[in-house]
């Protein structure tokens, strides 16, 4: 049986809760987006629930402990194909398992997770070091970004913690939602960005930003070696999809 949800956090678990209520053991849970069904399948659409989701997310706190469910979370953050599944099985092994099953290695599901959830760490990362604020207009500092993965809300904590004093946006450009912080709390927002947003211009940013942008990338040329120029480990540092976030980079 096929399970098509929202591709929320919330409506995959709703779609975990409607699969044991089914009685399915072997569901195939699709985002809706992505589902290309036929006259021969058996489909059901899940209606995200709050009620639902916090039922199963306490069960699984419960079962998995902070260490599974996180495990969980950071892997359905991967948005890797099949990834759904994979965490239903995830579930399932823990739930009639009378063990902590997170480091059970010998099932394929929980291997699964655990090599996702440190490809999803890396990302995360590699997000709160290579963001790249610049001052617009309306003294808000703004970065775009398009990781890998989902990992944004993952971010959210260290950009809060780090920037506390500061108004802040950091956009995803690929998934077209961002975060912004008003000096008390974190939401999550949506814009309509125009293209030339990834360039620093005055019709966005302050000319005193602009200015600092081009020193910055002053130094960043000064201090380089053209001698000992070694683009091979300078890309295993900073892959080179990130480089047009940089501003050291673009400008």
């Amino acid at each position: 049986m096929i399970f098509i949800y929202d591709a929320s956090f919330e409506g995959f678990l709703s779609s975990v809760f409607a699969a044991y209520e089914y009685r399915c053991k072997t569901p195939k849970i699709v985002k809706k987006e992505k589902f290309i069904g036929d006259f021969f399948e058996d489909v059901e659409e899940v209606i995200t629930s709050e009620e639902k989701s916090a039922r199963v997310w306490k069960k699984i706190t419960e079962k998995c402990g902070t260490r599974g469910s996180q495990q969980i979370y950071w892997s359905f953050l991967s948005e890797l194909e099949n990834i759904e599944n994979t965490l239903f099985q995830y579930i399932q092994h823990a739930l009639v398992s009378a063990k902590d099953i997170t480091k059970d290695y010998a099932h394929p599901a929980v291997l699964k997770v655990a090599q996702t959830v440190k490809q999803v760490g890396r990302e995360k990362h590699r997000m709160d070091a290579f963001v790249r604020f610049r001052k617009t207009k309306d003294d808000i500092f703004f970065a775009t970004i398009a990781p890998d993965f989902n990992v944004l809300p993952l971010n959210a904590k260290h950009f809060k913690n780090r920037y506390a004093d500061q108004k802040w946006c950091i956009y995803d450009v690929k998934r077209n939602y961002g975060i912004y912080y008003d000096l008390e709390k974190v939401e999550v927002i949506q814009l309509e960005l125009p293209t030339s947003i990834l360039e620093t211009s005055t019709d966005f940013f302050t000319t005193e930003e602009i200015q600092f942008q081009h020193l910055w990338k002053n130094y960043f040329n000064s201090t380089n070696i053209t001698s000992r120029k070694n683009t091979k480990l300078h890309q295993q540092h900073v892959p080179k999809r990130y480089w047009k976030y940089l501003s050291e980079k673009y400008l």
